[in-house]
């Protein structure tokens, strides 16, 4: 069903209030659900239904544990993911302009961190290459196992041009884990090949694959790199595990460089990327390939289709529990 995305907007608001969350801390969180979701992300605004992302009524104030002019590790006290991430990054982005390179890591921080593209972009945006890390419990198989060990693991790469910036944005799983609840939601199954049962057989099942592990993509290749991530996320950042060896938190990390330390200029920079993309997307085409695309093209040219309709196509039991969660009448009648 379409929805409006004022009203969209006022609802998802309503659904992260609801949850226990500040007025300040609701409005981040907002932002970076609905980035993702106006881009063709289906599965933002159901972290918000069933048992939810509350807020978690113990967490402290985020923290600096240590500092120097070009690093922070933040003490995130337990508070959202988005909330911590965001404050990584403002802290990266400030370094960077006033030192040329920022790196800023997070640890004590509640799942999830949402589409972490969003990070990424806002880093391009102030003129800055970015590079983003983020940690999550164990859902992932390494290569050759079917037990749960990793995180999803995605990383998020930003670059920018002088039109839109390249934003990498991939998690290292076969599919994203709120995508198996949107599929459960939706009452449909998940692709063959990228989730293992409890027993370690591939299944299309979404009960089954929650209660098993997601496939690495790639096969050895992307769990490589999720074991990449793993190291940048848990122990660079002291990120702790329980007496069981199960993690106790997870870490977030962020790179910002200003292109100056070896580009000549920042505009000339710019206009060399944006010189590459021109030229990427001239190649010879296979046969039935309409345009190239280059990473967040696609969503960027969903979000201005959404933002000129001024709706966005929503599943109406999605729908439906959102607005149960903001605590409003069902509306889909």
């Amino acid at each position: 069903m379409k929805i409006a995305l004022d009203q969209l907007r006022a609802v998802t608001r309503s659904a992260i209030a609801a949850q226990g969350y500040a007025a300040a801390d609701t409005e981040t969180i907002l932002e970076i659900v609905l980035y993702a979701q106006l881009r063709g992300n289906n599965q933002n605004v159901i972290k918000l239904l069933g048992a939810g992302m509350p807020a978690n009524p113990a967490a402290g104030e985020i923290t600096i544990i240590k500092e120097t002019k070009l690093s922070a590790l933040l003490d995130g006290a337990w508070n959202q993911g988005m909330v911590v991430l965001s404050r990584a990054t403002e802290i990266a982005q400030k370094k960077a302009q006033a030192h040329g390179f920022g790196i800023v890591g997070s640890r004590r921080s509640n799942s999830p961190t949402g589409a972490i593209g969003f990070y990424a972009r806002q880093l391009a945006e102030a003129g800055l290459l970015a590079f983003v890390f983020s940690g999550s419990p164990e859902l992932m198989a390494m290569h050759g196992s079917y037990e749960a060990f990793f995180g999803t693991n995605p990383l998020a790469i930003g670059i920018p041009s002088a039109r839109q910036p390249i934003v990498l944005d991939m998690a290292t799983a076969a599919i994203a884990w709120y995508g198996i609840h949107l599929a459960a939601a939706e009452g449909e199954r998940i692709p063959a090949g990228v989730a293992y049962d409890a027993a370690g057989q591939f299944t299309t099942d979404p009960a089954a694959a929650l209660a098993g592990a997601i496939a690495a993509f790639g096969g050895y290749k992307g769990a490589a790199l999720a074991m990449v991530v793993e190291v940048l996320t848990h122990p660079l950042l002291g990120a702790t595990r329980n007496p069981d060896g199960t993690k106790r938190d997870w870490g977030n990390l962020v790179f910002a460089i200003d292109p100056e330390l070896l580009a000549e200029d920042r505009e000339g920079f710019q206009v060399g990327v944006s010189d590459l993309v021109t030229r990427v997307k001239q190649l010879k085409r296979l046969p039935g390939v309409e345009e190239i695309l280059v990473p967040g093209e696609r969503g960027d040219r969903i979000y201005e289709s959404a933002i000129a309709a001024g709706e966005l196509e929503i599943d109406a039991k999605v729908w439906r529990e959102l607005r149960q969660v903001a605590g409003l009448a069902d509306d889909t009648d």
